[in-house]
């Protein structure tokens, strides 16, 4: 079992008071198609650049809406967690292009829930990106080749029941040599996953403050590593995204997409009015 979370952050929750007279900017028009991938960092208010995360995963729902994923404990505003916000209320930019205007809007988050670290479970964020930019699934060090699935796996406790094997779990036991290859403010990382406690991986791969969301893919066995020779690029399944830090070794642990894909499908079956990110799939787009 996962030990008690830092307080310290891998992101800076960004605490929003939000009303009728919120005002945002809107999006604007681009002569050029903006592309959105894995490992974009991403803030939620133009004013504080500093206070960013970081986008998991790209592709689109089974309503045919182009969606990123990062991780919910970004926000802290309670009176809009755990619903699907169907208003423009929080524009999400790409930190390093804030002038574009909004990439996208937060359509669901699970609150922090009095930890910077957020749910242990369902510590994920679903954003609606706008019809002008690009989903692609090439961030700058990993190429997400679809969504992970692990047929036999343990099904995550956020599954209904039968469990999709997109919603199975990768083992840890000592037998097991699964890895995850990560991307973020530290370039490329991959380590095997040495703990699961329901759907939150613990492994070797570093991370650090802003890394928030940001992609882990599984490696694929006998498939190239990250290295000088090729870039420091790699590409496989997308498998979860950067939650936080424990106080054992190793530090750091990640989001199964497991937990993350169990968990739409099971709201979406309890309240089928749409429910934003259901059906995810990784974009096919280079």
């Amino acid at each position: 079992m996962l030990k008690r979370l830092f307080s310290l952050a891998v992101a800076t929750t960004v605490a929003l008071a939000l009303g009728a007279g919120t005002v945002h900017a809107e999006a604007q028009e681009s002569p050029q198609a903006k592309r959105v991938h894995n490992a974009m960092q991403i803030v939620f208010n133009a004013s504080t650049p500093d206070s960013f995360c970081t986008i998991g995963a790209v592709g689109g729902d089974g309503y045919g809406r182009k969606i990123a994923l990062s991780a919910g404990h970004c926000i802290s505003a309670p009176d809009h967690a755990d619903r699907e916000i169907r208003e423009d209320l929080i524009p999400v930019f790409h930190r390093q292009d804030i002038g574009y205007g909004p990439i996208g809007y937060v359509r669901y988050f699970k609150d922090p829930e009095g930890s910077m670290t957020g749910h242990l479970t369902k510590d994920y964020m679903v954003i609606e990106l706008v019809e002008s930019v690009t989903p692609s699934s090439q961030g700058p060090h990993l190429k997400q080749t679809g969504v992970l699935e692990v047929p036999g796996g343990t099904p995550s406790p956020n599954a209904l029941s039968p469990a999709q094997n997109r919603e199975r779990l990768l083992g840890a036991a000592w037998f097991n040599n699964n890895e995850l290859v990560v991307s973020g403010r530290l370039g490329v990382w991959y380590g095997r996953i040495t703990n699961n406690d329901r759907g939150v991986y613990q492994a070797h791969p570093q991370h650090e403050a802003g890394d928030s969301g940001g992609p882990a893919i599984w490696h694929v066995p006998g498939t190239a590593y990250p290295s000088e020779a090729n870039g420091f690029t790699a590409e496989g399944p997308w498998a979860g995204i950067t939650k936080g830090m424990i106080i054992s070794y190793p530090w750091y642990v990640y989001t199964s997409s497991a937990n993350i894909l169990a968990d739409l499908r099971a709201r979406d079956a309890a309240d089928p009015a749409d429910v934003f990110g259901a059906g995810f799939q990784v974009t096919a787009n280079p």
